[in-house]
């Protein structure tokens, strides 16, 4: 079996449009909201606000665990896990140098998501916008007993939905 790869992403909300990167992925352009890889000595919420500044030039501020998604790439079988989570927009430096394969910065509406969506990096993209819209929250203390995350994926992959 494939090892579980973990990872962080924000949901961020301005005027009724969500924060999307496009960037390069085996080759590919692809939309993704901001996120990434948890750091050795990193909460999930500190890698989610640091991936959006690092991804996105935009400051966020984790305010709600939006949930835990798993899905499987259906051609390799690799399981993807990401962490969710809500987040406010604090600042945003649009002439920030941005992570490699970067390559764009957008604030798309669900339709203009949805337009995209062949070009999604994974099916959570669309839907966390569908489960942050819809008032979908879970309780922030949800994955504090499997601390550090990183080393108990086992349990986090056990309050995961799969998508």
């Amino acid at each position: 079996m494939l090892p579980t790869d973990l990872t962080v992403s924000a949901v961020v909300e301005r005027d009724g449009s969500f924060l999307m990167i496009e960037e390069r992925s085996s080759g590919v352009i692809v939309v993704n909201q901001p996120g990434g890889h948890i750091d050795a000595g990193e909460s999930p919420e500190q890698a989610a606000e640091r991936e959006a500044l690092e991804e996105s030039g935009c400051q966020v501020r984790v305010t709600d665990l939006l949930g835990v998604y798993l899905w499987i790439q259906p051609q390799t079988r690799q399981n993807f896990l990401r962490i969710v989570y809500v987040a406010d927009l604090v600042s945003e430096n649009a002439r920030r140098r941005l992570d490699d394969g970067v390559h764009a910065v957008h604030w798309y509406t669900l339709s203009d998501i949805k337009r995209r969506a062949r070009d999604l990096r994974t099916p959570m993209v669309l839907r966390s916008v569908e489960d942050y819209l819809a008032g979908h929250r879970q309780p922030n203390t949800l994955l504090a007993n499997i601390m550090p995350v990183s080393q108990n994926v086992d349990k986090v992959l056990a309050s995961a939905a799969l998508i």
